[in-house]
């Protein structure tokens, strides 16, 4: 991993190492003041070897005392040493706590005692070291006279009393949080970095280009609103959504290479990844693209395609595969530009043995025939087998990848069953991505209101209420129909080219009433 991916794990992990980070320096800070101050005062001992005579006896001497200094300073701690201050002082607590707070050190290469005495009360704290450095300077005496000698060559001589102490030395608040802080952010990232190797969700682009060879080709952002309006291509055309979905047409478009008509699968590996949204949405661009596109609800378990766009799906694609209907009589335009759709139908009791048909493949060419895209929607690759059976009667399978909902191993054997059937995969398109995740910026989209459009060179439309064609149900009784309207479109290449509208119901007046004009 280099750096970049580093900083992309932390920007995805963050919580992972802000909440170590938190969590440590709450409780160093709970722990700092709720310890009572402490103060440390130092007393200055100097060592000297008073028995020299000549210069080789005085470097002897300094030798002799630069040796006998760590003895001295461990010293301090002895019985010997802290009795006589415990009694001096008339402390409350005996030798061995007070060997707890006082320490000793000698720099190196000198001959000099450092002796500290701590406690919580400032004065005390001075009293102590320098009376501990006064019993040591005897103790070292006594030890170092030589027998018959009445005098030790080696002095000790107290050079700085100790100072009573302003501030506490204990506990240090800085120290503690600096080093909660590095704590913290070593705990952190080694939560990240275990949570990035054990998660196994398909996140990224780089994640999908690290499990296979097939191209990521398209990117649709995450919307928190999307529930409300799914198909957002219509409803709010300048939405960053709605500018990924053409995005997506376009590469589409360049992944047509052979040309002619082309019918494709739309697929995920399990539910609410948001193939169905996909399906439409990218229907619709076509469509827009001057395109005619048909879109199939081949998800004959869980159809939601009628329901999307407002439209009845009672009778559908299982009326036209078991002989019930033709299938003129059952597409039904959608939108003002070349988009027609076939809902699914009534619920059949056997659905993959439909889909796998003849009937159906028989289908699929007729079709291809007379469209310039056919989208066909269809149910999740690793629950039941249905997709596979008509992606391979078809060009090939656009593969919805909802970011953050499937795992490597379940689209690899999504991927895997495709192959298995000997069907392309066209590429993969990752749903619901985050916004940083996308690649691109966020921009917000512009409404255009009559001012802003310039209609004086355009015809306005005529719209005049007809009866949708009534399909016959499998008991042989009228399906209720709707009423939409038609525009009388200016031709299209020469060619009157006659339109029906059918609005969902998000896109209704506040009224109630149909709203017929939703072209951007």
């Amino acid at each position: 991993m280099g750096i970049i991916d580093y900083v992309r794990v932390a920007r995805k992990r963050w919580t992972f190492i802000v909440t170590p980070v938190l969590a440590c320096l709450l409780v160093v800070l709970v722990y700092s003041y709720s310890q009572p101050p402490l103060y440390t005062a130092q007393s200055l001992v100097f060592v000297s070897f008073s028995s020299a005579q000549t210069t080789t006896e005085l470097n002897a001497g300094a030798t002799y005392v630069q040796r006998q200094v760590v003895s001295y300073t461990n010293l301090v701690g002895a019985e010997r040493v802290l009795d006589p201050v415990v009694e001096e002082l008339g402390l409350d607590t005996g030798t061995p706590a007070l060997r707890k707070r006082v320490t000793a050190e000698s720099p190196a290469d000198t001959v000099l005692i450092q002796i500290s005495a701590t406690d919580e009360e400032p004065v005390l704290a001075a009293k102590i070291s320098d009376a501990v450095a006064q019993n040591l300077a005897k103790e070292v005496a006594e030890l170092e006279t030589p027998v018959g000698e009445e005098t030790s060559p080696v002095r000790l001589e107290v050079v700085r009393n100790a100072v009573v102490p302003t501030a506490p030395s204990a506990p240090n608040v800085r120290l503690n949080v600096a080093v909660a802080l590095i704590t913290g952010l070593m705990l952190g990232a080694g939560l990240a970095a275990l949570r990035e190797v054990l998660d196994t969700r398909v996140r990224s682009e780089e994640d999908v280009v690290a499990l296979t060879d097939t191209a990521v080709i398209g990117h649709i952002p995450l919307d928190e609103t999307a529930h409300d309006h799914p198909l957002v291509v219509q409803s709010s055309p300048h939405h960053a959504r709605s500018e990924a979905f053409r995005r997506l047409r376009t590469n589409l478009q360049f992944l047509d290479l052979e040309g002619g008509p082309q019918a494709m699968v739309v697929v995920s590996s399990v539910p609410n990844e948001g193939k169905s949204t996909t399906a439409i949405n990218l229907a619709i661009t076509l469509a827009d693209a001057d395109a005619r596109v048909l879109l199939i609800d081949a998800d004959l378990r869980r159809p939601s395609i009628a329901n999307y766009l407002g439209i009845e799906g009672s009778v559908g694609l299982t009326t036209v595969l078991i002989h019930r209907a033709e299938l003129q009589d059952v597409i039904q335009p959608w939108g003002s530009a070349g988009l027609f759709v076939v809902p699914s139908g009534a619920i059949p009791p056997n659905p993959a043995e439909l889909v796998g048909s003849r009937a159906m493949a028989k289908l699929i060419e007729q079709v291809r025939e007379q469209y310039d895209y056919v989208i066909i929607d269809t149910p999740p690759l690793l629950p039941v087998t249905d997709a596979a059976l008509i992606a391979k009667m078809t060009n090939g399978a656009l593969m919805v990848t909802g970011s953050g909902l499937v795992r490597r191993d379940q689209l690899l054997q999504s991927l895997g069953n495709l192959s298995s059937v000997n069907a392309r995969v066209l590429g993969v398109v990752l749903n619901k991505m985050n916004w940083e995740d996308t690649g691109g910026y966020r921009y917000g989209y512009y409404t255009y209101g009559p001012s802003d459009r310039d209609d004086t060179t355009q015809e306005p439309s005529r719209r005049v209420a007809a009866p949708v064609i009534k399909p016959q149900a499998e008991s042989g009784e009228e399906v209720p129909a709707r009423t939409i309207a038609t525009d009388a479109l200016p031709p299209r290449h020469g060619v009157p080219r006659p339109r029906r509208h059918i609005a969902p119901p998000w896109l209704t007046a506040k009224n109630g009433s149909v709203v017929t004009d939703v072209t951007p």
